[in-house]
């Protein structure tokens, strides 16, 4: 089931890429193709090339590398190095010959269609599924679990989070989300009947992300129940069913999901005692919890989420709103860094990470909405001004159109392949960190 799961991720990974990539340089052909630019090559994935076909003067290929892809266009600079023809007198279906306006749009045309496809991907996963959320009123009949840096910042279990920044809120992801990328963010929480401020820490995510615990420092007291049990397991061993509610492991409470969690983790490889409440009748059996700290049953979650639900033309202002808002947490992210309030070995990651957030299941609305997500930091990440990005093209193309002088190719270059370094550096760091993180960790 590993295996298998590992070949969902992997598979979800190559199709959302392909995707991302395949309308990304899709946008640059066809503005260069506008503006009257010979484009030689059109690649989804980097060489050895699998298959290939030619169509005028385009190549179009398949490349076995599915990490990627590039568009060359006749008389540009770019992540290929081809300078040959560069001493020659600019021909007119040259990226060199054309006008400074039309290269900047040749440079941002990738960009805007990643935009584009990332809008309309959350417009229509908006439509169609609406936005499932956990009320934060369900959560305060029972509170939150703290976790070790939830306690550790003045939380404590059965606390009831009525307020982010003096503000009610209506889902309880909001206690992420607006708090973990914002300064000076605080709770307003009821405990025993008083009311109390709790501060969170700007440097908060970056301690979660050090613990590798992703965003868990609080989460719902959740009550639970079993759904699935899995044959040649502890649970089937103990004869659990569906419906089933274990009450107790070996004489202590387990009514939450995380006391069961902890209790089963306390107890890996050893045989336990389980009070289980099968519809009002307590049953006592024993299960043998395995190397993982398991015993091998699906739980079904009794929290009530809700759902709100979007017309066609409601959910147009609404996916937007929450694509860009993918980019302003980018933003936000960035800050933090610079600010040292989130170090970039915490937040950086490669292609491990993306395929871990797909998930091994594929459930379409996720894939959509990873591949969504994607598009906008894509987007955003390629306007950096970076050479070798599109974002470092624009950033000399700006500087040409508003001193109306252009850098020399040897400039031009020589900035691509301190870009290709550079970008280098980064994804072996960021490879580096994924590695540490989910196998040497």
């Amino acid at each position: 089931m590993e295996v298998f799961d590992i070949l969902v991720k992997v598979a979800q990974l190559l199709l959302g890429l392909s995707i991302l990539v395949g309308v990304h340089e899709l946008g640059h052909m066809l503005a260069a193709k506008k503006f009257g630019m010979r484009v030689e090559k059109f690649s989804i994935g980097f060489p050895p090339k699998i298959a290939s076909i030619i169509r005028g003067e385009t190549e179009y290929s398949i490349g076995a590398i599915p990490l990627g892809g590039f568009v060359k266009i006749s008389g540009m600079v770019d992540e290929s190095l081809d300078t040959k023809n560069l001493d020659k007198e600019p021909q007119p279906w040259e990226f060199r010959a054309k006008p400074a306006w039309q290269r900047l749009i040749v440079m941002l045309g990738g960009i805007i269609v990643n935009v584009c496809v990332g809008i309309l991907i959350y417009i229509f996963v908006t439509w169609i599924y609406g936005e499932k959320y956990l009320p934060t009123a369900e959560v305060n009949k029972r509170g939150i679990v703290a976790y070790e840096l939830g306690q550790k910042i003045g939380l404590k279990t059965g606390d009831k989070i009525v307020a982010i920044n003096s503000k009610p809120f209506d889902d309880f992801e909001s206690t992420y989300s607006e708090t973990l990328l914002s300064d000076n963010s605080s709770f307003t929480v009821e405990r025993d009947g008083k009311t109390i401020q709790i501060p969170v820490p700007n440097d908060l995510l970056d301690q979660i992300a050090s613990k590798n615990e992703g965003k868990r420092f609080i989460d719902a007291l959740t009550p639970y129940e079993v759904e699935t049990v899995k044959e040649g397991t502890g649970a089937a061993q103990a004869g659990l069913k569906p419906g089933d509610k274990i009450r107790m492991i070996n004489g202590v409470s387990t009514e939450y999901f995380h006391q069961l969690q902890q209790e089963l983790q306390k107890n890996k490889n050893k045989e336990v005692a389980l009070t289980l409440d099968r519809k009002g009748t307590i049953i006592t059996t024993k299960g043998k919890v395995n190397e993982e700290g398991l015993l091998g049953f699906g739980p079904k979650f009794l929290l009530k989420d809700s759902t709100r639900q979007y017309s066609f033309f409601a959910a147009i202002p609404r996916g937007t709103y929450v694509s860009f808002k993918i980019v302003a947490d980018q933003i936000k992210a960035l800050s933090k860094i610079f600010k040292r309030e989130l170090s970039a070995s915490n937040s950086l990651g490669s292609f491990l990470t993306i395929g871990n957030a797909y998930g091994g299941t594929w459930i379409w609305e996720r894939f959509w909405k990873m591949t969504g997500t994607l598009s906008m930091i894509l987007a955003f990440m390629n306007l950096l001004p970076i050479p070798a990005l599109d974002g470092g093209h624009v950033m000399f193309l700006t500087y040409e159109m508003v001193t109306r002088r252009k850098p020399s190719d040897k400039v031009l270059e020589n900035a691509q392949k301190v870009g290709m370094v550079l970008l280098l550096v980064l994804m072996v760091f960021a490879l580096g960190n994924d590695i540490y993180r989910n196998i040497l960790r």
